[in-house]
């Protein structure tokens, strides 16, 4: 995707996707790539930019940041109560669209999942489970 950006005075003022009225060399519009690293899912994010200006087309550059086991067991502890905690809302403000098994089904999944990211202590353990 192209990107552009507006520098006056020496810093950006916009970034767009789409080509300035203006056009690229005027008003102080430049061409602008966004520089993403590759990242590995669940193990891995993306934080703020920045921008170098001193290159053409100037860059936007994403750094990445680690997401460690624990942050990754929290997630997952919430997803998977997130899960369970909406089908059991389903039922209390419409009993009859959930029965009592397939919300007591919900509950043994959902325990089963907690019990093995407790018991999780690395990334690929915790990969298996996310599958």
């Amino acid at each position: 995707m192209s990107h552009y950006v507006q520098i006056i005075n020496g810093k950006v003022t916009q970034v767009w996707d789409t080509p300035p009225a203006d056009g690229v060399g005027n008003n102080g519009w430049r061409n602008a790539v966004e520089i993403r690293p590759a990242i590995t899912q669940y193990r891995q994010g993306y934080t703020s930019h920045r921008i170098d200006l001193n290159t053409d087309p100037v860059q936007i550059i994403w750094d990445t940041f680690d997401i460690t086991v624990d942050e990754r067991k929290a997630s997952m502890t919430g997803s998977a109560n997130a899960a369970y905690n909406s089908l059991a809302q389903q039922k209390e403000f419409n009993p009859s669209s959930v029965s009592d098994a397939d919300l007591a089904a919900a509950a043994q999944t959902r325990d089963a999942q907690l019990a093995a990211i407790t018991a999780a202590t690395t990334h690929d353990a915790l990969d298996l489970i996310q599958q």
